[in-house]
């Protein structure tokens, strides 16, 4: 199975493409085959600032990811609020819409999470910090140097989550009676 992890922003998208590889002699259970960002807002100075151009932006460069990594699933991660910055949650909404209609005009698995659940499952602490975020999908994964920006590690996290759910439930679906 192909899972692609996005941590949806305005500015810097996190993405990363996982395989499942199962029980492998070496024990290894997922490979990382694509992982980067998407930087927007990168073009002339008239568009720099404009949210549309962003989302456009995003769109063009996450169905080039689908295009090109054909994943069987996309986890994605659900929008975070702080009651300090509302506003930041209504422009993070924007961009989250682009990325769920084209998953769901590409007909792929949607798997949504929250900040906290990536945060715990991936650490062990749903309050955990950018760095401590990095240094786990780190060791997870074997890497010489933590994913940086850390809006890469948060997409590894975040398909190596969907990965999870996804291994789970059709372990469950093979246990249950069928009728």
């Amino acid at each position: 199975m192909r899972v692609v992890g996005i941590d949806p922003g305005l500015r810097l998208t996190g993405y990363a493409c996982l395989d499942d590889l199962g029980t492998t002699p070496g024990g290894e259970k997922a490979r990382i085959v694509e992982a980067g960002v998407f930087r927007l807002g990168g073009g002339d100075a008239e568009d720099a600032m404009s949210i549309s151009a962003r989302l456009d932006e995003l769109d063009r460069d996450f169905r080039s990811l689908l295009d090109r990594t054909k994943p069987d699933a996309v986890a994605v991660e659900s929008i975070f609020s702080h009651y300090a910055h509302p506003a930041t949650a209504i422009v993070m909404g924007h961009g989250r819409g682009v990325v769920l209609l084209a998953i769901k005009q590409a007909g792929l698995t949607l798997v949504e999470f929250k900040p906290n659940l990536v945060k715990k499952g991936m650490t062990g602490q749903g309050l955990a910090k950018k760095d401590q975020m990095q240094r786990a999908v780190q060791s997870l994964f074997g890497l010489a140097e933590p994913p940086s920006p850390p809006d890469v590690a948060d997409a590894i996290a975040i398909a190596w989550c969907g990965l999870r759910r996804l291994e789970l439930g059709a372990v469950a679906h093979k246990l249950l009676p069928r009728s």
